[in-house]
């Protein structure tokens, strides 16, 4: 009984007593060394490809939701904050589609929000209070309208292998320069632009360029118009009478010639370029047949007065363009004609009413 203690004490010692390392046990101790060292490392090497499928789950869970958030704010809220623009600047996502072509958002925010700039900032109209939301809801229609309109005419212009050049756009840019006090500097005009409609230079020609391929589109699709102004401007070969001249061409269509006489009104009359052409006559002569600067129709001309300060009175004849409106209401009619966004149509009474 006495050597019990004893022997417990040597057991102990031997436990605690590390085994030698020996040549013959080196390979045997770096392994057990490094077996004990394995479970603190980073266990890329176990699950490397879990890794991969929980970055690419987490990545497209992130774009789904991101997806989600840009749908939810343009369609259904139609979020117009500078932000989301510039996301459809950068995206060319839809905001209608006619006849097969694609509307883009970013187009349609170009036009609203220069118009919601000019009425909120320019003059302080709220339009975000409930009792302007006929207002609000009327700038968004005739936007979306104006782009729908000028995104069927880039798609008739493909057709028609008609295209509007940089030179065509700095020219009318430079003509809308005009002024009672002359012509502004491009400085100038453009921070009017940018303080009135918050479009900068680039903005204003992308605006100016869709104008003017819409209105050649219509000038080249009217059959109707290009008959009438045929046959008034032989009508004015035998009498430079408007009045006879309206009587002598017939209706086409049940589209006539109209007449009109103005006012005085400044000789640089921002008109569609009708003042800017009797300017140039003499009191009494009559112009070649014209197409309006403002895309509308053929006109002509008559100077009827001119005062010394530098005001004008004329009289016209117009031809309409009815063609391109006639084709986009049938397809309207026809169902061709999808708008992403919910935009109500708010009639506006007649002035004669």
């Amino acid at each position: 009984m006495k050597k019990l203690p004893r022997l417990r004490k040597k057991k102990v010692e031997a436990a605690e007593t590390p085994n030698r390392i020996t040549n013959e046990t080196v390979a045997e101790h770096r392994e057990r060394v490094l077996a004990g060292g394995r479970r603190f490392k980073y266990p890329m090497q176990y699950a490397k490809h879990r890794l991969v499928i929980n970055t690419i789950i987490i990545s497209v869970v992130a774009l789904i939701l991101v997806t989600a958030l840009v749908w939810w704010q343009l369609y259904p809220s139609q979020n117009t904050s500078t932000f989301f623009y510039r996301i459809t600047r950068v995206i060319p996502l839809p905001v209608a589609v006619v006849d097969g072509q694609q509307v883009r958002y970013s187009d349609y925010l170009m036009w609203f929000r220069s118009q919601e700039h000019n009425l909120q900032y320019k003059q302080g109209v709220d339009l975000y209070a409930k009792e302007n939301k006929t207002q609000l809801d009327l700038i968004k229609r005739q936007s979306l309208d104006d782009t729908i309109a000028d995104s069927y005419a880039a798609k008739l212009a493909v057709d028609l292998h008609l295209s509007v050049s940089d030179n065509e756009v700095n020219n009318d840019i430079k003509l809308q320069r005009q002024s009672s006090d002359g012509q502004m500097s491009e400085e100038t005009y453009y921070a009017i632009i940018l303080d009135h409609f918050n479009w900068s230079p680039d903005e204003l020609k992308a605006v100016t360029a869709r104008k003017l391929l819409h209105q050649k589109v219509a000038y080249a699709i009217d059959a109707t118009a290009s008959k009438l102004q045929s046959e008034m401007t032989d009508a004015l070969k035998a009498s430079q009478d408007f009045d006879k001249v309206v009587a002598a061409v017939q209706p086409v269509n049940e589209i006539k010639i109209e007449a009109n006489i103005t006012p005085l009104v400044p000789s640089n009359n921002q008109d569609g370029g009708l003042a800017d052409q009797a300017a140039k006559l003499a009191i009494g002569q009559t112009s070649p047949v014209f197409k309006s600067t403002n895309g509308d129709g053929y006109y002509v001309v008559k100077l009827l007065q001119k005062d010394n300060n530098n005001r004008i009175s004329y009289a016209s004849l117009k031809v309409p363009l009815t063609a391109f409106d006639k084709q986009l209401t049938a397809l309207k009619s026809a169902h061709l004609v999808s708008e992403y966004i919910s935009v109500p149509v708010v009639n506006i009474p007649s002035s004669n009413q």
